[in-house]
């Protein structure tokens, strides 16, 4: 049995002209505590970063399940003293979203619940699988009904459809048959269960908070809920948690991991450990590396805020340049704000970012920044550093060019509207309107991560939107534009088997 609510707090509206790559989803778990939801909402406050679309928590009591799903902001939604009234139970899992597959609607948001023949399961998921329309097609055809288009029901069903008798055979059977990049979340009546793709390109965490265990994103949502952080869930891991404690499966062939090396350049929160790795001091390797490669005679560094901070900080240190703030970024701009025309979409930025006068006139300015995707932000900022009196703008990337999409759960354009994949290194500085322009070279990116020298057979992280090395097959992709007999006629052996 379950309650479910859906709730509309706010009107998304996308900004037409901000070209920031955007993740997916964040996702958070907790078994066996008190007022659980009221744990899990604070765990997705710390993770709101990955997602500021639409929320969701599910929690159960062990006999129901009570869900609520919103669209807009954690704080918005999960809030007031009857929380834990409306989602009672001693386990919860939630989510945040930003939609890349799947669209802007209610009916997409997570988690997602179904009623099974062995009770009731929730589910959320971070990532994109690279088989969904594949899949669902299958399923479509076997008389399968979905009620969204998200490709995170097409797990909900494959659990339904599994013959197994336990629940957890039946996840890990629908886990074997996905590809791509995932980190889930699953609750049932009795278990937590987390997961985390072969390869490990999705992020998930364990904690422990008084003797109960937690799964999350990222560090900092363990750290929002005073929870102590336990080990990375390891890359094709399966854990199920419940009353006799927490049991670790390796149901699938061991891989070498490659966790995405996006999450050190813009995703993940500066104050979390990924993988070993501590974000903040990762970006700032980022910054005294491009200082290295493309350092420039300038009289003052400046981020561009808030994911630019760590790595002008280490470029400055490097360089020996001062670091200050010239620009100041605006927190409580509303996200829904509508900008009517292109006039007024224009001045966007500036509700976004102000310039400090006082820092950057008359001065020459090495502007850092995490990543340049189509440039159309970028141009903005540095048309407003130069309207603030800047003598001379130098723009430095600390990653890599981006040159290919992603379909791991970025959110990320086309090959033809990413801007380093179309343009030279000249074309770029003179579209972008900068006395010079360079980013962090790949090899840098891997010294900055302290990983060795890139692999080129099996490379250590998951660095496609740089090198077009994808780490999986595409098979939707592939299909789409088909390629490839060989593709269709391994389809046809998958149907068949």
């Amino acid at each position: 049995m379950s309650e479910h609510r859906e709730y509309v707090h706010t009107t998304f509206e996308r900004d037409p002209d901000d070209d920031r790559p955007r993740l997916e989803c964040g996702v958070f778990g907790v078994f066996g505590v008190a007022d659980a939801s009221a744990i899990a909402a604070l765990g997705l406050h710390a993770l709101q970063h990955r997602g500021q679309e639409a929320c969701g928590i599910a929690s159960s009591d062990g006999a129901r399940f009570h869900t609520e799903r919103h669209m807009g902001h954690v704080g918005d939604a999960f809030t007031g003293a009857d929380l834990v009234e409306r989602l009672p139970g001693r386990a919860a899992i939630g989510h945040t979203r930003y939609s890349t597959a799947g669209g802007s609607f209610l009916r997409n948001v997570q988690p997602m619940f179904a009623d099974l023949d062995t009770g009731g399961i929730a589910i959320a998921h971070n990532g994109n699988l690279t088989n969904f329309t594949t899949i669902r097609s299958e399923l479509v055809a076997e008389g399968a009904i979905f009620q969204s288009t998200s490709d995170s029901e097409a797990i909900l069903h494959l659990i339904a459809r599994s013959r197994k008798a336990k629940i957890v055979d039946r996840f890990v059977e629908a886990l074997s048959k996905i590809e791509g990049g995932y980190a889930l979340v699953a609750l049932t009546n009795k278990k937590l269960i987390g997961a985390r793709d072969p390869l490990g390109i999705r992020p998930l965490v364990l904690g422990e908070m008084n003797g109960k265990y937690v799964l999350a994103s990222e560090t900092c949502a363990l750290d929002m809920i005073g929870a102590k952080f336990v080990r990375d869930i390891e890359h094709g891991e399966v854990v199920v948690i419940d009353e006799n404690g927490i049991e670790s499966l390796r149901p699938f062939p061991a891989e070498r991991a490659r966790p995405c090396v996006f999450e050190y350049v813009y995703f993940a929160r500066p104050d979390s450990v990924v993988n070993g790795r501590n974000v903040y001091e990762v970006r700032k390797r980022m910054g005294r590396r491009i200082s290295q490669e493309s350092g420039v005679e300038a009289d003052v560094v400046v981020p561009v805020p808030d994911s630019g901070v760590p790595a002008a900080l280490g470029y400055a240190q490097e360089s020996g340049l001062p670091f200050e703030m010239g620009i100041i970024r605006n927190h409580y701009v509303g996200r829904t704000f509508i900008q009517p025309t292109q006039g007024v979409r224009e001045l966007g930025v500036r509700m976004k970012h102000s310039p400090n006068r006082a820092v950057l006139a008359g001065k020459r300015v090495v502007l850092i920044d995490d990543s340049i995707v189509r440039g159309t932000t970028s141009v903005k900022i540095v048309r407003m550093v130069r309207e603030a009196g800047a003598k001379e703008v130098h723009l430095r990337s600390a990653s890599p060019p981006i040159m290919w999409p992603d379909f791991y759960g970025i959110d990320m354009p086309d090959r033809d509207k990413l801007l380093a994949a179309n343009k030279s290194l000249e074309e770029m500085r003179q579209m972008l309107e900068v006395d010079s322009l360079g980013f962090l070279s790949v090899e840098g990116l891997y010294w900055a991560m302290e990983a060795g020298p890139r692999d080129p057979v099996t490379p250590q992280f998951t660095d496609h939107y740089f090198t077009g090395d994808y780490p999986t097959r595409l098979l939707d992709r592939e299909i789409a534009e088909g390629r490839d007999d060989l593709v269709k006629r391994q389809l046809s052996l998958l149907v068949s088997a």
